[in-house]
């Protein structure tokens, strides 16, 4: 892959991709693409001994930690970028920069995706309870929701910073008139509506999109998702699995189990060595597959750690000890 042109004509395929053999083809041609015009991508490839020619399958390609979009401008593309995405991270630590080429591309992967495991936007009442994200300038997910909000069109949509009152009232009213919801919140201050404002919620898909950002306890998701159930009276609790340094989304309809769009794959990663891979049913570091992100970087090493499970979906686990991952040291100074 050459040159933008080129690129533009594999972005044309992306969402055409309906086999993991398909997959894989284009994972290559973007790894090669990225390889030429990513020069953060291509030193960590050399430094691995890794050259574009190199790669047969996706065994091959070398996943760049995601620690380094905190450190350097991961990007492949000759035009500014058009929006910068920034993470929230922890207080007093530099966050992750995802310089974002093309809004359109970033749009139509998820709503794509959207679509493809919900349905239409336009058939929810979509409330986003995202206080955390709300409260800061650059969240992907707030420009998600928010477009994914304008899509639907739906008058008593909206977002919710802390007006768990306001919320709870207008979540009974949709009740009562047995329309569609989709709540979406972080997992903290879904906690908090479910703590102060039980209620059923018999037309309502409930999302938590992970984090507590310091503001609750951790919990592992079997126990969220438990106590959400009893709250909301849910029979499951769905999930979204994305993050700033990503253009897709994988969503898990319930017992967190996730499940990616056809140009998007998890593989795992041996947690002493990331250079080796793991079996299915074991443990290990997600290495996440996005080929949405061309004009940045398609492979990811991520801090998170899961286990796959048939038929391609994978549960989170949690997070790595360490707060750097492992490799990002082949690109210090």
């Amino acid at each position: 892959m050459g040159s933008m042109k080129q690129a533009q004509e594999l972005l044309n395929s992306l969402f055409t991709i309906a086999s993991n053999d398909e997959l894989e083809a284009v994972a290559l041609m973007v790894f090669r693409f990225q390889h030429e015009h990513n020069r953060v991508y291509q030193r960590f490839c050399r430094e691995l001994g890794v050259e574009a020619g190199d790669a047969r399958g996706l065994a091959d390609i070398p996943f760049l930690p995601i620690e380094v979009f905190k450190q350097q401008t991961v990007y492949a593309s000759t035009d500014p970028p058009r929006q910068v995405f920034t993470s929230s991270g922890t207080t007093g630590s530099e966050p992750s920069r995802h310089h974002v080429a093309s809004l359109d591309l970033y749009e139509k992967s998820f709503f794509t995706c959207f679509r493809r495991f919900y349905g239409e936007p336009s058939d929810y009442c979509i409330l986003s309870l995202l206080p955390d994200y709300l409260e800061r300038q650059g969240s992907s997910l707030v420009y998600m929701a928010r477009r994914l909000m304008e899509e639907s069109a739906h008058p008593e949509g909206g977002f919710y910073l802390d007006q768990l009152d306001a919320l709870a009232g207008k979540l009974r009213r949709l009740a009562e008139r047995e329309e569609k919801v989709l709540l979406l919140g972080v997992s903290f201050a879904l906690l908090d509506l479910a703590s102060l404002h039980p209620m059923p919620l018999p037309n309502a898909i409930v999302m938590e999109t992970g984090g507590m950002k310091g503001r609750r306890r951790e919990m592992v998701r079997q126990e969220l998702h438990d106590t959400l159930c009893r709250a909301f009276g849910q029979e499951v609790i769905h999930s979204e699995y994305g993050m700033t340094e990503l253009l897709s989304q994988a969503y898990s309809h319930g017992s967190g189990l996730f499940s990616c769009p056809p140009w998007m794959k998890v593989l795992l990663r041996d947690t002493t060595d990331p250079l080796s891979g793991v079996e299915e049913g074991q443990t290990g570091g997600i290495n996440v597959v996005d080929l949405a992100n061309t004009f940045s970087c398609s492979f990811i090493a991520t801090q998170d750690l899961g286990r796959l499970r048939p038929g391609g979906q994978f549960e989170v686990l949690g997070r790595f000890d360490n707060s750097d991952v492992r490799g990002c040291n082949l690109l210090a100074g």
